[in-house]
């Protein structure tokens, strides 16, 4: 099973940036579907982007042209770079992971990340 855990988080002023890092250990990385998914306070989860193992993306419309997800294989390593950040971009932010063949997915831990004057 994958072990993830994020990074990056923080506050950051409206129309700043910051760059989210999920890195994995335990099983082989370049085998998973990777995603970003946000939980604002009161809200559901929500997916915000995702990377399959070939590099094929898929991104929230809230978010299109404001984010970017990557991914290091050889770093065992997921990115968010966040531009353009919003209010309504604050929340928690999760790293995923799905096994293509078992379905299996896990979870980080969090980070938080907060846009504010």
């Amino acid at each position: 099973q994958v072990q993830l855990v994020e990074s990056g988080g923080g506050l950051v002023q409206p129309g700043g940036s910051l760059r989210l890092s999920c890195s994995a250990s335990g099983s082989i990385f370049s085998l998973y579907v990777m995603g970003w998914y946000r939980q604002a306070p009161g809200k559901q989860r929500e997916l915000v982007a995702a990377i399959t193992s070939s590099g094929d993306t898929n991104y929230a419309d809230s978010v299109k042209g404001r984010f970017t997800i990557s991914r290091s294989n050889a770093k065992n390593t997921m990115y968010l770079q966040m531009n353009s950040l919003e209010p309504e971009d604050t929340a928690v932010y999760y790293c995923n992971a799905a096994h293509p063949l078992t379905l299996r997915t896990a979870w980080g831990q969090g980070t938080q990340v907060t846009v504010s004057s």
